[in-house]
């Protein structure tokens, strides 16, 4: 951002307008008491489809904490199609610029085992077919009654840096959640206002191995030195560190027990743009992103695990008086 703070970036916009650029898909879960070894087949426990992909998981998590959410992604033309795009209309989500492409819908093949660990296969399909003239449409229309852009690694890397650059000229807040990561063109950093990795997306992109919060620190200044304006390193029951150029602030986890953590990192994505859009101080978007991520882990599946406000901001207050 060039001339705002992050809380009150846009100050002219609609209140809590979060544009999220980046994937849909149809997420296929099995659930069984362990992970098969190579070659090996088990018995499962149960087995969800449901609306999934980081994109649509963020942009429903923001339309539940109270953002105004606008999708900007491309569905198949098969018959996932429409479980996805009335999955995001029955959220609230604006979908306009969700647009059909010929082929198959994204997949993701999600497998989850009894401790709620997790393992997925995410085949991009229709997602590949995202356009900077779909980019360009959604930001003529939302981006000056927007806030926020939330974007993510599960599109074709071209169009994330181009929504990055295209949030930056409209003085956005960048977020991105670098997921399922890669390494990048250190080019993108200084677009970005705040990146959004767990240890081993932070791991993957610096090269430091994140094992505790002295290791996550280092990689987050990896991060700020190469011109991110803040790093929120997650550590699941570790909580979270946010680093910039001249602090560091510590976060700490709220302890539930896992029953699925997919759909976690989103549901936290989803809820830091949405409480920045609506003018929560960032240690704030903070603390409710971290009790949104709690709440979702504590259910099944991807979008149905997704909390509303009201559940996260009690889970907040609970913990807060538990800490006094």
């Amino acid at each position: 951002m060039s001339q705002t703070t992050l809380s009150d970036a846009a100050a002219h916009s609609e209140v809590g307008g979060v544009l999220i650029v980046g994937s849909i898909t149809a997420d296929l879960t099995t659930f069984s008491r362990r992970l098969p070894a190579r070659g090996e087949t088990i018995l499962g426990d149960d087995f969800t489809l449901v609306l999934g992909g980081k994109g649509a998981n963020q942009a429903v998590a923001a339309g539940l904490a109270g953002g105004s959410a606008r999708m900007v992604a491309c569905v198949g033309t098969d018959l996932f199609s429409n479980l996805v795009t009335d999955g995001l209309r029955a959220a609230g989500v604006n979908i306009d610029h969700v647009r059909a492409v010929g082929g198959p819908t994204g997949i993701a093949h999600i497998r989850v085992d009894d401790s709620g660990e997790n393992d997925i296969v995410m085949v991009p399909l229709a997602n590949s077919a995202l356009s900077e003239t779909q980019i360009d449409s959604a930001f003529a229309q939302h981006g000056a009654t927007s806030k926020v852009l939330l974007t993510q690694l599960e599109i074709p890397w071209a169009l994330t840096q181009y929504a990055i650059r295209k949030g930056r000229e409209a003085d956005l807040t960048v977020v991105l959640d670098p997921a399922p990561a890669a390494v990048l063109d250190d080019a993108i950093w200084p677009l970005v206002d705040i990146v959004t990795p767990n240890e081993t997306e932070a791991t993957i992109l610096t090269g430091i191995a994140v094992t505790d919060e002295a290791s996550a620190i280092e990689a987050g200044r990896w991060f700020t030195t190469r011109g991110a304006r803040y790093a929120l390193i997650t550590m699941a029951a570790a909580g979270a560190v946010l680093v910039s150029a001249d602090d560091v602030v510590r976060f700490a986890a709220i302890p539930v027990t896992a029953v699925d953590t997919t759909a976690a990192g989103d549901a936290f994505a989803g809820y830091l743009g949405a409480s920045l859009a609506l003018g929560y101080p960032l240690p704030d978007a903070i603390e409710r992103a971290i009790a949104a991520g709690s709440l979702t882990v504590t259910k099944r599946g991807a979008s149905p695990s997704l909390p509303h406000r009201d559940d996260v901001d009690a889970l907040l207050a609970s913990a807060r008086q538990l800490t006094r």
